[in-house]
């Protein structure tokens, strides 16, 4: 029978046994609202708070600045609207860049629609921006800036830290998609100086549909989703508390020493990969920054000559699961903006290139089988 190595960990994470059995336990004895006051709530409720703290912790904020979300589509849609429609009287411009992720660039779109302007900050070959680009963009009328930690196709890493100090007494307010960044990077939000993140569960081995928003506090966004008064009237929705558990378990899992610990084991076999392909005679180019320059998780090759559908199709018959781009563009005939962004539309590389991301599951085995099977389908 065969077995299917699965590369494809930017998309999605398999869940660890230890946030299931965490999930199992907690929908077997804590079914309670946590917004009741009864013995029940108040079992859910302490699973919610305890959750939250350790939640908050790992990014070094205070519980009350944690609101759980369905994961960082709606986090980013909260910090982006409802940020945007606040802050309105003070000025209608937006800076971001051009490789953000969908569930930031059609908030934005949709902000355009509403009169908002909004610039889109280029990219080098690397996926990286010039902070000249970003100081020259930055205006009086600026009321926000949403800039990736990580960007989820090619793994380049965004200089937020700068970013934060430049913003330190302007009005804009600072909002991060760390979607991709949470589970590899180490996070201060003081020390970066960010007033919003978003982050999603499911990428580091937790439950989908969930995720937090931090929101500094004092901000007070208005809530994206109305209702009842849960997250203390900034979310509206019954708390998932076993997820949320589960979640809490995730993080626990991906402490400062594990993260080291596995970042350290995956560029390794990003080393590996490459070294291999190299001397299999393979023709590739490496998308993105530097292996040491980008996240240890996510390699992005350009296999010159071969198109990105017949790779995934051919690959996958061989039982290793990759991708060709973002996972929520994946139905979508048109090549990566990101590539687009980073070497232009005319480019090869935006038809021939593979996105492919492990995860603390995967074993050296596995990467020197993919770098065989993908040899051969080159040769081939």
């Amino acid at each position: 029978m065969l077995k299917h190595v699965y590369l494809d960990n930017a998309a999605t994470t398999p869940m660890a046994p230890e946030v299931i059995d965490t999930i199992t336990k907690t929908m077997q004895d804590t079914f309670g609202n946590a917004s009741t006051p009864n013995y029940f709530g108040r079992q859910a409720r302490g699973i919610l708070d305890q959750a939250r703290l350790i939640i908050a912790q790992s990014i070094k904020a205070q519980p009350s600045e944690i609101i759980f979300t369905s994961g960082g589509s709606e986090g980013d849609n909260n910090a982006i609207i409802s940020t945007a429609l606040a802050q309105q009287h003070l000025g209608k411009h937006i800076i971001s860049t051009s490789i953000e992720h969908e569930a930031v660039l059609k908030p934005l779109k949709y902000l355009e629609s509403l009169g908002f302007e909004v610039t889109y900050l280029p990219v080098d070959k690397q996926g990286q921006i010039n902070l000249d680009d970003f100081k020259n963009s930055l205006r009086s009328d600026t009321i926000l800036v949403s800039v990736m930690m990580v960007n989820n196709e090619v793994g380049a890493i965004n200089p937020l830290k700068k970013i934060g100090q430049l913003l330190q007494h302007h009005q804009a307010i600072f909002h991060t998609d760390a979607v991709q960044g949470y589970g590899s990077q180490s996070i201060d939000v003081n020390d970066l100086q960010v007033d919003l993140l978003t982050t999603s569960a499911h990428k580091i081995n937790g439950p989908k549909m969930l995720g937090f928003l931090y929101e500094r506090q004092g901000l007070k966004i208005p809530p994206l989703i109305r209702g009842g008064d849960q997250e203390t009237k900034r979310r509206a929705g019954t708390e998932n508390i076993p997820a949320i558990a589960g979640f809490a378990e995730a993080v626990k899992l991906n402490d400062a020493k594990s993260k080291l610990a596995n970042n350290k084991r995956l560029l390794q076999y990003k080393q590996l990969l490459i070294s291999q392909l190299a001397q299999q005679n393979v023709d590739f180019e490496i998308n993105g920054p530097d292996i040491s320059q980008a996240v240890p998780n996510i390699l992005n090759l350009w296999i010159k000559g071969i198109p990105t559908s017949i790779l995934q199709i051919k690959l996958d018959l061989a039982g290793f699961v990759i991708s060709g781009g973002s996972a929520c563009t994946a139905g979508s005939l048109e090549p990566s903006h990101v590539l687009q962004a980073m070497f232009g539309a005319q480019t090869p590389r935006i038809n021939e290139s593979i996105r492919i991301s492990f995860n603390k599951f995967n074993q050296k085995d596995d990467i020197l089988n993919f770098v065989q099977a993908l040899t051969q389908i080159v040769r081939n």
